[in-house]
């Protein structure tokens, strides 16, 4: 008979062992019962009897009554009382620094693999905010974001995870905006995908984490989406292909599939331009509107180039006058950036800035017709573009010009930001990081004088 039959005999035989004293017990009470009984009988006579008996008992029951009512009076007095207690004094542990982390790691998927993980990480004092698990067969891929103690290292914590069964640990550092629960997160992402087309690329790269994002042209007949460990392949609704790569974490399927739907979105809204429009004056008294601009600004956009000087093209292209007209699809295609445009009263367009994405970083770009450069018109151009590129939570900002460009340089200074200057070969290379504590106050008013 093997262990756990013997332990399941004694289990069953246990109660019928005990049978026999059963009844014994049951006599006991009854008896005491009956004993009691008596001895209140007794009792009661022995008060009836007496010359003021029946006072005597309703005295006995006043004071039984008045009892159970302090007692019940007190009881709820001390749980009233209890708050007002001074709470623990927070340990030294409660107030140390702490640090935001997202961490994915692949476990085995069985009953206690998610269980260990959480020990070790309770362990080290880290605190799980939010999980997301990627079923992939035998194996799961979890996605955490922690709040640990700020002396803990990296290597550490992915030691840890490793100890308790984690493999292929990936770890990065987080901020406030990873605090927002997924599904809300991936709402907010498909309504700015809805708003304007711009925001596609952006709202990818916001879903999939740190990724680069390649445009390809359609090669033939239109290829289907499809997925590798490292590279996302989505048909663009613009036409071409969308290439999302990722070399230093594997994509999974739940990501692969939130990333199609984005894009079938997009696709199923079609052709838009959100339609924003802000009037402002500049400081000479001449009233202007800045908008959005996309390929149906094609043809205004080269009309205007015709009327730049070779001088003011060659400084903005830096390259064959030629070619310019060649460039402006390609800067005015939502896929690559964002453009804003500035009109004239009459409608004439005078002035195109570019915001166009770089991975991490945004190249900004300005082009001002040479009529009405040195008004303000670039500077209010260019503070825009920096405050959209902090909104897409670009990194850093850089304009690439010619070092003879006084009226770039002069436009990158009046952001007031702490800039970055390389120079090689004649060109000039103006960076800026996008920091909190150097963010400017708001989009500027375009009547601030700041040369083109």
């Amino acid at each position: 008979m093997t262990e756990k039959t013997a332990k399941a005999t004694r289990t069953r035989t246990a109660p019928t062992a005990q049978e026999p004293h059963r009844w014994r017990r049951e006599l006991v009470e009854l008896a005491a019962l009956f004993l009691a009984v008596t001895v209140a009988d007794t009792a009661a006579k022995t008060v009836v009897n007496a010359p003021d008996g029946p006072v005597t008992l309703a005295v006995a029951a006043l004071v039984l009554l008045t009892t159970v009512a302090f007692h019940t009076w007190w009881g709820r007095r001390r749980r009233h009382t209890a708050p007002d207690a001074e709470p623990p004094a927070p340990t030294e542990a409660d107030e140390a620094p702490t640090a935001l982390w997202r961490m994915r790691t692949t476990v085995r998927e069985e009953p206690g693999a998610l269980a260990a993980l959480c020990g070790a990480l309770a362990d080290r004092r880290v605190d799980i905010l939010a999980l997301q698990t990627h079923p992939l067969g035998p194996t799961a891929v979890d996605e955490l974001l922690l709040r640990a103690p700020e002396s803990l290292e990296a290597g550490t914590l992915s030691h840890s995870v490793s100890a308790a069964g984690g493999s292929d640990t990936w770890l990065e550092r987080a901020d406030a905006h990873d605090l927002v629960d997924t599904p809300t997160r991936v709402l907010r992402l498909a309504g700015r995908t809805a708003q304007d087309p711009a925001e596609l690329p952006l709202t990818l790269r916001e879903l999939l984490g740190r990724c680069r994002l390649r445009w390809l042209p359609a090669d033939g007949e239109e290829a289907p989406a499809s997925m590798t460990e490292t590279v996302l392949t989505l048909p663009d609704p613009a036409g071409g292909r969308l290439l999302v790569e990722r070399p230093a974490l594997p994509f999974t399927p739940t990501e692969f599939a939130r990333a199609r739907a984005l894009v079938e979105l997009d696709a199923r809204l079609g052709h838009r331009l959100p339609d924003r429009r802000e009037r402002c004056t500049l400081p000479e008294g001449q009233p202007i509107t800045v908008r959005r601009a996309g390929l149906d600004d094609l043809e205004a956009a080269k009309a205007m180039q015709a009327r730049c000087s070779d001088e003011t093209l060659t400084a903005r292209y830096h390259g064959p006058l030629r070619d310019a007209d060649r460039y402006l699809e390609h800067l005015l295609s939502p896929r690559f950036g964002r453009t804003l445009a500035v009109e004239t009263a009459s409608g004439r367009l005078v002035a195109l800035g570019h915001l166009l994405w770089d991975g991490e970083e945004a190249e900004v770009a300005l082009l001002v017709e040479d009529g009405w450069q040195r008004r303000g018109v670039g500077g209010a151009l260019l503070r825009r573009l920096v405050d959209a590129a902090r909104r897409a939570r670009a990194e850093s900002v850089y304009a690439v010009t010619r070092a003879s460009n006084t009226g770039m340089v002069a436009a990158m200074r009046s952001l007031g930001l702490p800039l970055d200057y390389q120079i090689e070969g004649g060109t000039l290379v103006v960076s800026s990081l996008l920091t909190a504590e150097h963010a400017p106050e708001g989009a500027p008013d375009a009547g601030e004088h700041v040369p083109n």
